[in-house]
């Protein structure tokens, strides 16, 4: 938080006073000695909390209440800046200029009389802090000052480096020491009794009981042996209605269809009723990790239908009694889990720590201090491997390692969340605040990373780089908190990227710590919580009445994740105007407030999933500073006019919009990237619109809907200008018309088109070009031969009407891994060459009534792990069903066949291990 404040102070507010001090006598002293004292701070900011976390009590006293001024200085910095824009923003001014004025004299009575004695009293704190700590030696700073200087040089940046380019998750291979465990609880799931078993996966924190579970649960003969199956997050936090939608939702996921909206409206038995119904007559694996209550059995029993057909429920859980209360009524398995032997640890701290330069294993010179720091871990997966990352990039000199190994205390190793001390310590400025900002989000919460990057940008945590959008400079940022074992990834991209991420909840816990410490940010849980305020709120309980303070509240980041707060607290924005984040999720919200618009400091909205919102009030033009619009679930909303002057907005994501209002204002908005989706009628309003889209030159994702032949021209023309452009969706209304560009989009990587009269002829020179989805009415075999050859295409989805034969010749689609042929009711035959989709991983084919045999070649597919059907004939299911099947042979060897019948019940008819040929 200092850090950032510090940021701040230098990039605006100095200059900006130094302007008006060349007017004001006096002041000119008064901010260069400021900022002289901040200056002299700054380089001992960065090491402060790492030296009160290693010295003694003394020490750690004293460092920390010295940064308590710091912190508060920073704070008081902050609102001279936050509270002159706000009095800027109330004057008239020249829509042309910033946060800060063109002609800093015309308002030089309004600093003399609000903001002056605030730099003052700036001054005095920023003092008082560097008086008491002009001998940094005696908090041991400079020893750590040094030592950052001196390895900041090429080792260090050649091994970090090497480290980006290692897998973002760590690999079956790198797993040590569960083997046994892991045999072993496959054992229990698929053999053994037919009642209900619940098995207990029990260990301290960081021993890898959710590791073991997944490893368990991902593995193919434990899916293919039951019907239904589901994995949920329990925390300490939970509620049992949550846990239930989330249960029916993945197991209605896994069937391909939406669940029934009745279900996130019902409550208590009524929802215990609707999981027990789903359940019946099928044999189905629930895990629910992380469980800490240990009444928590007794509030999931009864949704647990035991049918005696062998389903299974497996807990992870760092208390015993949880696992012993199930024995009450269900018949129990246990499994302790123990930290790893010394040899295993050994194992896996090499693995991590020397994987890319010396093959797993640990060079001579660093044998002695690596056993050292490893018996420190004392068997702790999670220790070790976030140490052993943290090592990785220290290179190998042994007076470094010998020092880091000093400075891990013993008596520190009794609290992990000490020992994740470590890797914090060790980041840079901009990564620590980007790793402090997890603990804003509840714990085991999956963050999607385009939510998390925008919301970093609006912070303020990314810095420009050459050539690069604070978008991507922000992807480096997060996978370098993934490279050091800092943050998890919870899902990623047909093309490996990071689409949602998370924290371990020992981490999470260090990074509440640190928050606590730095005043960075805090969470509610009861209002007595709302006293000392931080300057980032995390709301996560409907028992608070945030509305009783007349103040202004100073909170400048404010995340709500409880639904019921909803309407009630929207209205009470007012005192929260000097919010840069504003992030409600899964909030009921009816209409947009019009005191909206007083959030003028506001970077980043988000408003999702329940809101019902129709229309954006003009008022959003107040909004000068906004980055980021974010409105899921919310369609058929009206933008207007006045958007047009949010000439900083990048990104615009509504589920569908109307944006006809702008038709003139579109193209002064030159700094959005992301425009979807954008709904188009059947007018010249539209047409009009269509061309301002050709001055938005930064464009990286545009979706539209509703395109007709009469936007074609201009459509096709504005299109050709974005040549950043990444992602395009586009959906015909009620034509069916070419797309011809006159330049093609080379940087394209995702493609959806659909109802398109013939496919584009530059689509062939996408060399980038990683997702496509084609919906066309017809289908040539100039088709498939514009795609066969793109060299980086891993997905594909095909929907034709008339297409009665398609062929994949020898040699095309290399790299594909994922094809989906759906609603091709003409189709009947499919032919696979040999040498043909050699990387396809899995192929689904869906709703084809005249296909009544698998893919001719199909067992030319040597990679292929996944063959699903869904709503086939009856006649092709019975064509591969084990045993009489006659067409059963040619899929024998696919690890995984699904079937997903009309009536959306689903059946695995064949599992195996692929023969290695």
């Amino acid at each position: 938080m200092a850090e950032t404040a510090l940021s701040l102070a230098r990039d605006y507010l100095f200059p900006f006073l130094m302007e008006v001090g060349n007017i004001i006598r006096g002041v000119p002293k008064d901010v260069d000695d400021m900022k002289n004292e901040l200056e002299r701070i700054q380089a001992i900011i960065h090491d402060a909390d790492r030296v009160a976390a290693a010295g003694d009590d003394t020490t750690r006293v004293e460092v920390k209440a010295k940064v308590k001024l710091l912190i508060e200085a920073a704070f008081s910095m902050e609102d001279v800046i936050d509270e002159y824009v706000i009095h800027q923003e109330q004057e008239p001014r020249d829509p042309g200029c910033a946060a800060f004025p063109c002609h800093p004299a015309d308002l030089i009575e309004t600093l003399m009389l609000r903001d002056t004695h605030k730099i003052q009293d700036v001054k005095s704190r920023v003092r008082a802090f560097n008086k008491s700590s002009e001998r940094k030696s005696d908090f041991r700073i400079q020893p750590f000052l040094e030592k950052e200087r001196s390895s900041s040089g090429g080792n260090q940046t050649t091994t970090l480096e090497k480290i980006r380019k290692a897998p973002l998750y760590m690999e079956e291979a790198q797993i040590v020491g569960f083997e046994e465990p892991r045999d072993e609880l496959v054992g229990w799931l698929i053999k053994g009794r037919a009642e209900r078993t619940v098995i207990s996966v029990v260990g301290m924190g960081g021993l890898g009981k959710t590791t073991l579970a997944k490893k368990v649960f991902d593995k193919k003969e434990v899916i293919g042996f039951f019907d239904c199956y589901a994995w949920t997050t329990v925390s300490q936090s939970y509620t049992v209605d949550g846990l239930l939608r989330d249960i029916l939702q993945k197991f209605y996921k896994q069937k391909n269809v939406d669940p029934p909206q009745i279900i996130s409206t019902m409550q208590g038995d009524s929802l215990i009723d609707e999981v027990r119904n789903y359940l019946r007559q099928k044999r189905y694996v629930v895990v629910f990790d992380d469980v800490w209550a240990v009444k928590f059995w007794d509030e999931i029993e009864f949704a647990t239908l035991d049918s005696q057909n062998g389903s299974r429920i497996i807990m992870t859980t760092r208390d015993m009694k949880v696992a012993e209360c199930c024995k009450k009524s269900s018949f129990v398995k246990i499994h302790e889990l123990k930290p790893l032997s010394p040899t295993q640890s050994w194992e896996l701290f090499c693995k991590k720590a020397f994987q890319f330069e010396f093959n797993g294993y640990c060079p001579a010179e660093l044998e002695q201090i690596s056993s050292e720091i490893v018996e420190k871990c004392e068997g702790l997966p999670l220790a070790l491997v976030v140490i052993a990352g943290l090592l990785s990039c220290k290179g190998c000199r042994v007076d470094e390692w010998e020092e880091f190994s000093q400075n891990m205390q013993i008596n520190e190793l009794g609290s992990i969340t000490k020992i994740l001390s470590f890797s914090y310590y060790d980041l840079p400025p901009h990564l620590k605040s980007c790793l402090l900002y997890f603990g804003i989000y509840p714990e085991d919460y999956e963050i999607k990373s385009k939510r998390l990057i925008q919301q970093w940008i609006a912070e303020g945590f990314v810095k420009e780089e050459e050539g690069k959008t604070l978008e991507k400079v922000a992807e480096g940022y997060l996978k370098e908190l993934i490279d050091r074992s800092l943050v998890q990834v919870s899902s990623l991209s047909i093309d490996g990227k990071v689409r949602g991420c998370r924290v371990h909840d020992l981490t999470h816990e260090m990074i509440l710590k640190k928050c606590e410490d730095l005043r960075f940010c805090g969470g509610v849980h009861d209002e007595s919580a709302l006293s000392g305020i931080p300057r980032r709120l995390s709301i996560e309980t409907s028992f608070i009445d945030l509305t009783c303070s007349s103040e202004r509240s100073p909170v400048r980041s404010l995340f709500v994740f409880e639904e019921d707060q909803s309407q009630e607290f929207a209205t009470t924005l007012s005192k929260y105007n000097l919010l840069k984040v504003l992030d409600f999720d899964d909030f009921y919200l009816f209409d947009f407030p019009e005191n909206f618009g007083n959030l003028i400091h506001l970077k980043y909205l988000r408003i999702s999933d329940y809101s019902q919102i129709k229309s954006i009030p003009k008022s959003i033009a107040k909004l000068r500073n906004l980055e980021s619009l974010v409105l899921r679930g919310c369609y058929d909303v009206e933008i207007p006019e006045e958007m047009s002057k949010l000439r900083k907005l990048r990104h615009l994501e509504v589920g569908s919009m109307r944006l006809t209002q702008l038709k003139v204002g579109i193209g002064c908005m030159t700094s959005l990237q992301t425009l979807s989706v954008l709904e188009l009628y059947d007018d010249d309003d539209d047409v009009e619109l269509i061309r301002g889209l050709g001055r938005l030159t930064q464009m990286r994702k545009l979706g539209l809907t509703g395109v007709r032949k009469k936007h074609e021209s201009s459509l096709w023309s504005s299109i050709s200008k974005m040549k950043y452009l990444e992602s395009v969706e586009l959906q015909y209304e009620d034509e069916i018309f070419n797309l011809e560009l006159n330049t093609a989009p080379l940087m394209l990587r995702k493609l959806n088109l659909s109802h398109f009269k013939t496919l584009p002829e530059w689509i062939a020179k996408l060399q980038k070009l990683v997702k496509c989805t084609l919906k066309f009415h017809l289908l040539t075999e100039d088709t498939i031969e514009s795609l066969k050859d793109l060299p980086n295409l891993l997905y594909l989805l095909l929907e034709f009407s008339n297409c009665e034969s398609l062929h994949f010749q020898n040699g095309g689609f290399p790299k594909l891994m994922d094809l989906r042929l759906s609603f091709m009711y003409s189709l009947n035959s499919i032919y696979i060459d040999k040498g043909a989709l050699s990387s396809l991983k899995s192929l689904k084919l869906k709703h084809m009534p005249s296909l009544n045999a698998v893919p001719s070649g199909i067992q030319h597919l040597k990679e292929l792990q996944v063959f699903e059907v869904a709503q086939m004939t009856g006649e092709f299911e019975t064509n591969i069903a084990p045993i009489e099947g006659p067409e059963h042979p040619a899929i024998h060897n696919v690890p995984l066949v699904k079937i997903i019948s009309k009536d959306h019940t689903s059946r695995t008819i064949h599992h195996a291990t692929r023969k290695k040929s």
